[in-house]
């Protein structure tokens, strides 16, 4: 640790740093999404629904993102719209469709994904791959054991 704050809890240290990566990376790859006319929260959802394992709901993504579902709509109709995505019916549920990709929309992500592949070359200087790849494999650790909790009610 090298912050002020270094006594609290290792967790509260991470929260802090992944708001401020956060913004850091939505400013960095903001032109990857510019690139193919999509605003930052359209992005985001095509993001989840194009690498879903299965089709989400609107609350789903809403969740998963700590959105609020009113903004993950506007962004789901905005997609819909554009023939991006489509709903499809939700046998769990009568009113939460499901979301699924276009072809027009999972080429439009890898469009975008290819944008923010060079960008992210041009980085690979002051952070390798190796590096990236534990800081996700970590991340990704941490993220499925607080989803574990939360659907567990804790």
């Amino acid at each position: 640790m090298d912050g002020k704050f270094d006594s609290r809890h290792p967790l509260v240290g991470l929260v802090d740093e992944i708001s401020r990566l956060n913004g850091r990376l939505k400013t960095t790859f903001a032109a990857s999404r510019r690139a193919i006319g999509l605003g930052e929260s359209e992005m985001m959802v095509l993001n989840a629904v194009v690498e879903a394992e299965r089709p989400p709901t609107v609350p789903q993504i809403g969740r998963s993102l700590g959105s609020p579902r009113q903004l993950v709509q506007r962004a789901t109709n905005a997609l819909v719209a554009r023939g991006l995505i489509e709903t499809a019916a939700n046998p769990d549920h009568k009113r939460a469709g499901l979301l699924v990709p276009t072809a027009r929309g999972i080429a439009m992500k890898r469009e975008a994904d290819a944008a923010a592949e060079a960008l992210g070359a041009g980085l690979s200087a002051a952070v390798d791959a190796e590096t990236a790849h534990e800081a996700t494999r970590l991340l990704r650790t941490i993220r499925r054991a607080l989803e574990e909790r939360l659907r567990a009610g804790g």
